[in-house]
């Protein structure tokens, strides 16, 4: 979606440039060999650092990847060279990677503020250092019967003071400096009235003290971020909401869910009120992002992960053993994955001039930690 906004640089004298969208974009790097050591390593999602440096993925193989942009991006007298794009750190989960995201003021420049959390199946949320890959620290939850449950939705508050976590109708808030197992727990669901489902994304308003909770039971609820009070709820998806993004002008909400050929946009200043619909196809249960322009905080990028599961299907061989056995054969020659993480450039030439700032975007994964390189 292209939005008249311009870009937020984020040094000065930075780059300043605008996206055109007139002409389709053109590919600088990639990554894809990556993904191809390991059968069905099909990436999940890739999110850009808030200050633009770098962008995290997430991968069937439960790895979270960090990649630094192509340097030649911060001299405007070089080209890109189309080289394959490599990781700088790799941060391994154990298990079923449920959700991910940057620490929100998160800033090249200062190393205390370079990290990441994650959430998996039957783990603590882990808080990863985005410098050497190393585990910072943990936060755990439990349920009522004191057995460890993970989340299922992350995101940091606009100021990180705070960590807000999806889980079975609850909404369990920790604080950033204190990791450990206490939490304010908050119940989106009460007396047969709420939303009800798992939380399944959670976003907050550029502009006002709220935030929006998506569900599995295809709900969107509005809460005050003061006390978490319900303020309203949203009902209109097909399947269950996947992800949530709020216009920069904090008056519009966009939803999206799994299974469902459409992106819900909600007018916030008449609740409940739905002001378009955009097509869209999504047809598996895969968590699918989408984002407004700017895509990149500060220059014309925009980065894609693609792949998806695949099942074998009948074929039509005459083997005469299969046949006898009474056993079809299946077969993943029709198949063609393409598994990998794509950079492309949105706009055209530059507008300004461009000092130095060859060095941001080199900081993250400056060294190996105790899950480098595998």
């Amino acid at each position: 979606m292209e939005e008249d906004l311009d870009p937020v640089p984020e040094c000065e004298g930075y780059y300043s440039w605008s996206y055109n969208f007139s002409q389709p974009p053109r590919l600088l790097s990639d990554s894809w060999s990556e993904f191809n050591f390991q059968h069905e390593n099909f990436l999940k999602g890739c999110k850009w650092a808030p200050d633009g440096s770098c962008i995290l993925t997430n991968s069937a193989d439960n790895i979270l990847r960090i990649y630094n942009l192509p340097p030649e991006l911060y001299n405007e007298e070089e080209e890109v060279k189309n080289t394959e794009m490599v990781p700088v750190l790799r941060m391994v989960e154990g298990d079923t990677i449920y959700d991910y995201c940057w620490y929100s003021l998160m800033n090249s420049g200062q190393p205390d503020t370079c990290f990441v959390a994650s959430s998996s199946r039957e783990n603590p949320i882990h808080i990863w250092d985005a410098f050497t890959g190393q585990l910072r620290a943990s936060f755990r939850a439990y349920n009522h019967l004191d057995e460890l449950t993970a989340a299922h939705s992350l995101c940091f508050s606009p100021d990180g003071s705070q960590l807000f976590c999806g889980f079975n109708r609850t909404v369990r808030i920790f604080s950033t400096s204190r990791p450990g197992r206490q939490f304010e727990t908050r119940s989106t669901f009460a007396k047969k009235q709420g939303q009800s489902g798992i939380i399944s994304c959670i976003a907050f308003s550029p502009t006002q003290p709220l935030y929006a909770c998506g569900s599995y039971g295809c709900s969107l609820g509005l809460y005050s971020q003061d006390d978490g009070s319900a303020l309203a709820l949203f009902a209109g998806h097909h399947g269950g909401i996947t992800h949530l993004c709020f216009h920069p002008d904090g008056n519009r909400l966009f939803s999206g869910a799994r299974k469902d050929d459409e992106l819900l946009c909600w007018d916030l200043r008449q609740p409940g009120h739905l002001l378009l619909s955009l097509n869209r196809e999504v047809s598996t249960n895969q968590r699918i992002y989408f984002d407004l322009d700017p895509l990149h905080p500060s220059m014309p990028l925009l980065a894609t992960s693609s792949g998806q599961r695949v099942f074998p299907e009948p074929t039509n061989s005459e083997d005469e053993e299969g046949q006898a056995n009474g056993v079809p054969l299946l077969s993943l020659s029709h198949a063609h994955p393409d598994f990998r993480l794509q950079l492309w450039w949105c706009g055209g030439a530059s507008d300004t001039e461009t000092p130095d700032c060859k060095e941001m975007g080199k900081e993250c994964g400056s060294g190996e930690g105790e899950h480098g390189p595998v």
